[in-house]
């Protein structure tokens, strides 16, 4: 059979030249731009994400899958059609094969996007919040392939901790079961997305880029398989503290269940009808936060280049 790299994979010439001259680069989502938040905003923030990893020095590549490949860094014209075409699929690690056969545009999860990554040589990735145990997993099972993925991906993912949306505690029991470290950046406490701080403790603490990098060299110099979550809080500026937002994330999830919203519709539908009930103030912090890690996911990208 053919190796997935020559039959599958198709890397951007400017992402293909950084990583054959071993440059930093780092890996973005595409399901935030398509199912993340509505258009114009969603291209404004893809495009800011990518500006702000170049002027750190590194190479956004922004995954997804196009035209039956797996595409590894996206032009201008992809990225509007993923923030403006309404008929995209939303997939997960085990949607791929079906993304590729149908040749439908698929905007890729955390789960999928680190996957690609990998395959491409790609080790770190920057993302809004990862996924996790959903509230009331405990009759709906609904646990998020995310952290499966992280178990078993070389790949490290920088997001704002865990989406807001998700029974918290059980999330961070999950990621310790799958053996995944998770490192808070420049805090004892473990982020919650839209919050600073949560009541959650910290499992590590690492406060420098370099230090995370010389984390994940020794991880994977020490074999250790799969990747490492770095929680990194939301600017002090764009965060809606715990009380108030607590509100607005059970309100939206009472309407789900109303509605019966489920399985991989429930965190797009929760983060639009979050975005409504705040009036907006949620839509600006998500695209605070996901630019905040961007630019320490490049910063620790560029510290792993010159180890």
């Amino acid at each position: 059979m053919t190796a997935p790299a020559a039959q599958d994979l198709v890397i951007s010439p400017e992402v293909a030249a950084a990583l054959k001259d071993g440059a930093p680069v780092v890996a973005l989502e595409s399901t935030i731009i398509s199912h993340g938040m509505a258009y114009p905003a969603n291209l404004e923030m893809a495009s800011g994400v990518e500006a702000i990893i170049r002027d750190a020095g590194a190479t956004p590549a922004t995954i997804a899958v196009l035209n039956g490949k797996l595409k590894v860094g996206l032009e201008p014209g992809e990225l509007e059609l993923f923030a403006r075409e309404k008929d995209v699929l939303k997939a997960s690690t085990h949607d791929l094969p079906y993304a590729l056969i149908t040749k439908r545009p698929a905007a890729t999860t955390v789960a999928a996007t680190m996957r690609i990554a990998a395959m491409a040589g790609i080790r770190i990735f920057a993302t809004g919040g990862v996924g996790g145990v959903h509230r009331g997993w405990n009759t709906s099972l609904d646990i998020s392939a995310d952290i499966t993925e992280l178990g078993r991906t070389n790949v490290a993912v920088i997001s704002a901790g865990a989406k807001a949306i998700l029974d918290l505690p059980a999330t961070m029991e999950a990621l310790e079961t799958a053996g995944v470290p998770v490192i808070a950046y420049g805090t004892d406490t473990f982020p919650a997305f839209y919050s600073r701080e949560s009541d959650l403790k910290a499992p590590l603490r690492l406060d420098s880029a370099a230090d995370i990098a010389a984390f994940l060299d020794a991880k994977w110099r020490l074999d250790l398989r799969g990747g490492a979550l770095i929680a990194n809080p939301i600017p002090a500026e764009h965060e809606i503290p715990a009380a108030i937002i607590g509100g607005a994330i059970e309100t939206a999830l009472r309407d789900a269940k109303a509605q019966n919203i489920a399985a991989k519709a429930v965190t797009p539908y929760l983060l639009g009808r979050i975005v409504e009930i705040t009036a907006g103030k949620s839509l600006a912090a998500n695209i605070a936060l996901v630019k905040n890690n961007a630019l320490l996911g490049a910063e620790i990208a560029i510290a792993l280049a010159s180890r």
